[in-house]
């Protein structure tokens, strides 16, 4: 009868040694093996396996217990088979006279325990805590890291306490309704749910929990148990959120920056749509930061723009956004401004908070600002979305913001119709701008320079004119920035060197103009900071068979100021090459006599507002020009004086030592056309000139 069960059974005597099997366990135990009497029925077990088995044996053999214990044994292809075998023992008159036992083949179920096991062991490692929940929401079963977690004792986790249950409770509070109620058999839905929790763990801490949670059902749906696994994600939260601060948020003050000021303007101007409420955008600058910079140092900067920034918090409401766009220039938002004239009270209440003197670090600085205030108006909204026109009321407060700096600083203006059409006219130029060089709408003009004393024509200056179809001829200054903004200056001063050199080249081949007499180009910081400049200019010039001695660069005293490390490198460049390079318009803004010291100039052009009164009587700027000239000697550069209009102005420059003279009193400036004739009537002798 035991040949035919699907177990093994066997006897054993009182030593645990076998006597009789069936079939069944010769199978499972012995590997179809003969039965051989007096060996332990794990003989087929590994060397040390047997051993602790014995170990195990002689333990339960005083007490006459049963007996159960697991080996592997290796299959018939080499696999790993657990066999589990039992004893019972056989009692006669009290004494133990043999065992019954059985063997069973319980290979997939220490599988799966031993699959468990290592998995639990992983999320020990990783630290997340796993805990199962029966349905009432009792723990049943815990890993390590749910001590550490959650406060879980993995050795009892269904122990009284608190924190198990305040888990359980935190997790079903952010479950959906629908996976915590019964259901009926074959109902979908997913039995898994994400999401986050914040617990406070044994330590005391509040943490931010990502728990996954398996919702187990019986046959009829109702809820069997819950299987949770929670991961520790507060610093990954924390490192998330600090990113995020640092991506909207200035690092210097700790105010929003662009980014988060344009996302907030967008808000209110939405809000606006619906509330009628007003919004204005005001745009501070800083004065003289970058003098400050310079001067005193960073350091010092870096203090004015910190209390500039705690100024302007004081001096606005709580529901105000302050912020910091870029190096000295501070935004604000207000939402509920009633009229122009509240937004210029606010707007002067806060440049007036940051005007004054300050003490920093020991030093005393002078603290001002220019303010530009835009209101949003039903124009602005109309056919934009919040994002675009939030850009558009920062544009319009940048550019009232500009104008006041141009009135002279320390003043308030508020972006106007007059403002606005300006603006509109402007980008319709800028977009003009763009066709005008392909249609052939530029023209070059020359004005000649000439030595103070002989007379002598020594130089012409090219300027650039635009024939606009529509406006007329347009002087450089009302299209040169919009140019340099665009990027076109690049383009376009191309095209004036090119064509001032096949002119300049066809006067000197005609012999009207001596080889001497060389050309001045103007040339802006963005072109000079062009690492292609310098090659491009070489190229028409050797194109072109002008030599570059010929070429005079002229730039604006601001370039000096500028000590760009690009513009430097390149106007080295063009002196290696030959080209000289002249400083135009000097003390026409704030000057640098110690850049002026280092910068690689050969001329040095006054400005002709200096020039304008010079030899009139009861002038002050005799002294200023005497100054500039003896100065510029000093530092072995050529002066030039430009706006010469008059005789007196003239002789009065010859005696202050000036070397070079230019203006409509020299000669105005003309054509190529023109040009040329003057150069054929010096030819021919009437000593007009060129």
């Amino acid at each position: 009868m035991t040949a035919a069960l699907p177990i093994g059974v066997f006897e054993a005597d009182e030593n645990g040694r076998l006597l009789e099997a069936n079939d069944a366990f010769r199978r499972i135990a012995l590997g179809n093996a003969p039965l051989v009497r007096g060996t332990a029925p794990w003989a087929h077990a590994s060397p040390a396996d047997r051993t602790e088995c014995e170990h195990q044996w002689l333990a339960h053999r005083r007490d006459g217990t049963p007996f159960s214990v697991d080996v592997r044994l290796s299959g018939p292809a080499g696999e790993t088979v657990w066999v589990r075998i039992s004893t019972t023992p056989a009692v006669e008159g009290g004494r133990v006279t043999g065992h019954v036992g059985t063997a069973v083949d319980v290979t997939p179920a220490v599988s799966t325990s031993s699959l468990s096991e290592q998995l639990v062991a992983l999320l020990d490692v990783a630290g997340d805590a796993v805990v199962v929940f029966d349905r009432a929401g009792a723990p049943t079963f815990a890993n390590d890291g749910a001590r550490s977690l959650i406060g879980v004792d993995p050795a009892h986790p269904g122990a009284p306490g608190t924190a198990a249950r305040s888990y359980m409770q935190a997790v079903r509070d952010q479950m959906p309704r629908h996976m915590l109620e019964p259901r009926s058999t074959g109902t979908d839905g997913d039995p898994r749910w994400h999401g986050e929790i914040t617990f406070r763990s044994p330590d005391g801490l509040a943490r931010m929990l990502s728990v996954t949670v398996q919702v187990v059902r019986d046959a009829d749906g109702t809820v069997s148990h819950w299987a949770t696994i929670a991961r520790d994600v507060t610093e990954e939260r924390q490192e998330r959120a600090e990113l995020d601060r640092l991506a909207t948020h200035d690092a210097l003050t700790g105010l929003p920056n662009r980014v988060l000021f344009l996302r907030r303007t967008a808000e209110a101007l939405e809000r606006s749509v619906t509330t009628g409420s007003n919004v204005a955008v005001l745009f501070i600058d800083i004065d003289k930061l970058k003098h400050v910079n310079d001067t005193i140092g960073h350091a010092v900067g870096d203090q004015l723009i910190l209390t500039v920034a705690r100024r302007l918090a004081a001096a606005t409401r709580p529901s105000d956004t302050v912020a910091r766009i870029s190096g000295d220039e501070f935004v604000v938002l207000c939402e509920g401004v009633l009229d122009d004239h509240v937004a210029l009270d606010i707007s002067e209440r806060i440049r007036q908070s940051i005007t004054g003197p300050l003490m920093l670090g020991g030093v005393e600085v002078e603290s001002g600002a220019s303010v530009g205030i835009a209101m949003a108006t039903d124009d602005l909204l109309d056919g934009r979305s919040p994002a675009d026109a939030a850009v558009s009321l920062l544009h319009s407060a940048d550019t009232a913001m500009y104008l006041a700096k141009q009135r002279g600083r320390g003043r308030s203006e508020i972006y106007s119709e007059k403002m606005r059409a300006a603006a509109r006219e402007r980008a319709g130029l800028a977009a003009e701008l763009e066709q005008a060089l392909a249609g052939g709408q530029f023209e070059t003009v020359y004005q000649p320079v000439e030595m103070a004393h002989s007379g002598r024509t020594v130089a012409l200056e090219v300027f650039l004119r635009w024939n606009h179809p529509v406006r007329g001829q347009l002087q450089p200054a009302s299209f040169l920035d919009l140019a340099d903004e665009s990027g076109l200056i690049a383009p376009i001063g191309d095209w004036v060197l090119d064509t001032a050199c096949g002119h300049l080249r066809g006067w000197i081949d005609s012999g009207g103009i001596g080889r001497d007499v060389s050309l001045h180009v103007n040339v802006s910081r963005r072109q000079l900071a062009d690492v292609t400049f310098v090659e491009r200019t070489l190229a028409v010039l050797e194109r072109r068979g002008v030599d570059a001695t010929r070429v005079v660069m002229e730039t604006g005293e601001s370039t000096l100021l500028d000590q760009n490390p690009a513009v430097l490198r390149t106007v080295n460049a063009l002196r290696r090459a030959g080209i000289r390079i002249a400083v135009d318009d000097f003390g026409s803004g704030s000057s640098s006599l110690a850049a002026l010291r280092t910068f690689p100039a050969s001329i040095l052009k006054i400005d002709g507002s200096l020039v304008r009164d010079v030899g009139s009587p009861g002038s002050g700027d005799d002294p200023m020009v005497r100054s500039i000239i003896q100065l510029a000697h000093s530092l072995d550069l050529s002066v030039c004086a430009e706006w010469v209009t008059t005789e007196d102005q003239l002789e009065r420059l010859r005696l202050l030592g000036c070397d070079m003279v230019q203006g409509n009193r020299i000669g105005s400036a003309a054509t190529r056309d023109e040009t040329t004739a003057r150069i054929n009537r010096r030819r021919s002798g009437d000593g007009a000139g060129v």
